[in-house]
């Protein structure tokens, strides 16, 4: 066995950077048009700018889940690619689309309850009714996006991922200029505030939908044909075989984004201050992680495909040139948020507040480099060791080390300190301290794992299903 060992290749960089860059763009168009968003929310109301960070980040948590359960279909398309090629990661999925499509249903009919969830807190009726209307859209919303990501896993896993990159702009664009014109009324179009943000959020998901389904390959629909009306009893044994990891990677998903929702109530108990500076630098913290986001998935799908080709020696080399492309940009984003905190946070109405949310914004924005840091490290680590299937590892060291350590000490910090803007910049570094820890292990895991070649996925194949 060759001894692991990882050094920079400029053709691994090139290729990594073929795969990646796409959905970089992707990622980078998502977070405009969520910062248009959160401006037209900002500049709306101080009720919306208010609810719009439970709301957002509770429907983040609940479409989460079920995207990451169908969103593990990447993982068996790249390794199925890297097997043995196109054929056999059309068959992988179909699989997947077939599961999206009932995650997408089911998510769709649950909006009746999801909107009751504000009305468990406390916070003020008129906030929590603002809240409720953005979560009845987002099961919709939802529905569409994890149908998307069924669908964007087999371009993604496969390597296509300038499909993933033009049908994001695309429907970018066409939720941008819904969400401003339901929002505020413009362009013919009604004002809908807090409920036409959620209604932008979903025509351009819907358009993202459309641009996949127009570009699917007549084979990846054969198969899927193949498989509901030709291969029933073999379609239940695929789909249980993919659901059993898929689900708990949705957890571990589902714990991560709950986990970040807790947050944001926990900061509550600061007060109203340390609240509203904590929603305003929300948005500029996705500077520094969403695009990155979009990185940790190619290397994720390069991972996947050596794995296929079971050719474990290369994932050092590839995590090692993903992590450089992803600190560069870090250290270029956390600059400008240390630097000009104030530029970055104007846009979302940072002029017309108090002085104390003010300071408390600012103060928060010259620390969120460590979260992005942190980030870098648990995403890339956590999107790895989902293309070697190890569900598992992630789900238990999420729930430990954020539920029961990090969470845990934030609400016993802020509780200490009920009325205290100032210390909001403490709590997300030792947030973010903590993020930095499930990367290690995270990592160290991943290591593991290539040492002894390891692979948590097994792939059932068209030709053994088709007699």
């Amino acid at each position: 066995m060759k001894p692991i060992h990882a050094g920079f290749d400029f053709g691994l960089a090139k290729r990594v950077l073929n795969v990646s860059l796409p959905l970089m763009g992707s990622m980078v168009g998502s977070l405009l048009a969520m910062f248009v968003d959160r401006i037209c929310l900002a500049r709306y109301s101080n009720d919306t700018l208010t609810a719009s960070g439970p709301a957002i980040y509770t429907a983040t948590a609940i479409v989460g889940f079920f995207a990451a359960v169908v969103g593990f279909s990447r993982s068996c398309v790249a390794q199925a690619f890297g097997r043995s090629g196109k054929k056999e990661a059309a068959y992988q999925g179909a699989i997947g689309i077939l599961i999206g499509a009932v995650f997408a249903v089911t998510l769709v009919l649950m909006a009746p309850l999801i909107e009751q969830i504000p009305f468990l807190s406390n916070r003020p009726p008129d906030i929590t009714k603002l809240e409720s209307q953005f979560l009845y859209w987002s099961a919709y919303f939802g529905g569409a996006m994890t149908f998307n990501m069924s669908l964007s896993s087999y371009f993604n896993g496969i390597g296509r991922t300038r499909i993933t990159l033009t049908a994001g702009l695309i429907g970018q664009a066409v939720g941008v200029v819904m969400t401003i014109g339901l929002v505020f009324g413009k362009f013919g179009l009604p004002e809908l505030g807090m409920r036409g943000s959620a209604m932008g959020t979903l025509a351009g998901s819907l358009s993202v939908m459309a641009c996949y389904l127009f570009c699917m390959p007549g084979e990846v629909w054969g198969n899927l044909r193949a498989l509901v009306f030709k291969r029933k009893g073999s379609m239940l044994a695929d789909v249980l075989q993919r659901l059993k990891k898929g689900f708990i990677l949705g957890a571990s998903a589902g714990i991560d984004n709950f986990g970040n929702a807790a947050f944001i109530w926990v900061i509550a108990g600061l007060g109203s201050i340390a609240l509203a500076a904590n929603n305003i630098n929300l948005t500029v913290n996705y500077m520094g992680i969403i695009p990155v986001l979009g990185l940790g998935i190619g290397c994720s799908v390069l991972c996947g495909n050596a794995i296929g080709e079971n050719n474990f020696a290369q994932i050092p080399r590839i995590l090692l040139v993903t992590l450089v492309i992803e600190l560069t940009y870090i250290v270029i984003i956390s600059f400008f948020q240390i630097a000009t905190p104030g530029p970055l946070l104007s846009p979302f109405g940072l002029a017309d507040k108090p002085p104390e949310i003010q300071r408390a914004s600012i103060a928060t924005a010259r620390v969120l480099w460590v979260y992005s840091l942190a980030f870098a490290f648990s995403m890339t680590g956590a999107a790895v060791l989902e293309s070697f299937g190890l569900t598992r590892f992630l789900f238990v060291t999420r729930l430990v080390m954020m539920w029961f350590i990090s969470i845990p000490t934030i609400y016993a910090i802020t509780t200490a300190h009920v009325g205290n803007p100032n210390i909001l910049p403490t709590c997300w570094v030792i947030g973010s301290t903590f993020e930095a820890v499930i990367g290690v292990l995270y990592f160290l895991r991943i290591f593991s794992a290539v040492k002894k070649r390891q692979n948590g996925i097994v792939l059932t194949y068209a030709e053994s299903r088709s007699t």
